[in-house]
């Protein structure tokens, strides 16, 4: 007999089909969070450390997942709602970039109780919890991003936090292989990794998660699971925008989007050098082919 679905209820509200959006690194995902937050009636948060250190000691040891007796689902559970808590001074525990998606200026809260009726996360990185987060939400919906993996290397380059996952320290004698967050499979290619290009490393954490990506789409029930290409978001954000928001059965914001700094698409041909995309594509050209990208 299935178990009775757990509702979480967080300032006075249940907690029914939460939204959380998924993407490798520099995906796109912020920019769905940005109009989340901003859209009437969605409290989102991204990046809340209640949930980030969840979510990195799952993607670091996926095995934590797998463990018998649901803790995995109840650690995730009870971080999301700390992280949803609406209180004073909330929002002064969350990063710079989820008080400026929000456009909150002082220490919150970013909204009101009393207007809530859809809760969200868009923490980095959530990817790897997808399959916890459905056991702990199964009226989850899910929102997940595909880009251009030599786009994505070039912003990853560029980003100092992303950047310092790639240090030889994150491969100790404690890792699990295959390590899907780092797009290594096993102990065998430490030291090839250690040796690697970042630009490589990079490409590598892309193919990871574009491969679990295409894992979900065939594991989520129907209807619950929404897949977009950063492209798509950029060259038409009002037709994305709409199509979100019809998965969602929610209107969602599309003025946020718009006067944003957004990366171009395309980037990467004046950005990489020849070499760098020479080992991005030669690592994840499989992907890259299968998503139309070469």
């Amino acid at each position: 007999m299935r178990p009775p679905t757990h509702i979480l209820v967080v300032n006075g509200i249940k907690v029914r089909r939460p939204v959380f959006v998924l993407g490798a690194p520099h995906s796109g995902a912020d920019l769905l969070a940005r109009a989340l937050k901003r859209s009437p009636g969605f409290h989102v948060t991204m990046g809340r450390a209640a949930v980030a250190h969840v979510v990195y000691a799952f993607a670091r040891r996926p095995s934590i997942m797998r463990r018998k007796g649901g803790g995995a689902v109840r650690v995730l559970r009870d971080a999301l709602a700390e992280a949803w808590q609406i209180i004073p001074g909330a929002c002064a525990e969350c990063p710079a970039s989820c008080r400026e998606a929000g456009g909150v200026t002082g220490g919150g809260p970013c909204a009101s109780p009393g207007t809530i009726v859809r809760f969200g996360d868009a923490n980095p990185d959530l990817l790897y919890s997808a399959p916890v987060l459905l056991q702990a939400f199964p009226d989850a919906r899910f929102v997940q991003f595909i880009r251009d993996g030599r786009d994505v290397t070039t912003d990853m380059l560029a980003d100092r936090v992303s950047m310092s996952w790639f240090r030889t320290s994150m491969l100790s004698d404690e890792t699990e292989f295959p390590n899907p967050f780092l797009g290594v499979n096993s102990s065998e290619h430490r030291d090839r990794w250690t040796a690697m290009e970042p630009a490589g490393k990079c490409a590598l954490r892309w193919r990871s998660a574009v491969r679990l990506s295409a894992a979900l789409r065939q594991e989520m029930p129907a209807g619950q699971l929404l897949t977009v290409r950063y492209e798509d978001m950029a060259g038409s954000p009002g037709r994305t925008i709409a199509t979100i928001s019809d998965f969602l059965e929610s209107r969602v914001s599309k003025v946020a989007l718009y006067g944003t700094t957004a990366p171009k698409v395309g980037a990467w041909r004046s950005r990489l050098k020849p070499d760098q995309v020479t080992l991005v594509e030669k690592v994840a050209r499989e992907e890259l082919t299968r998503l139309g990208y070469l």
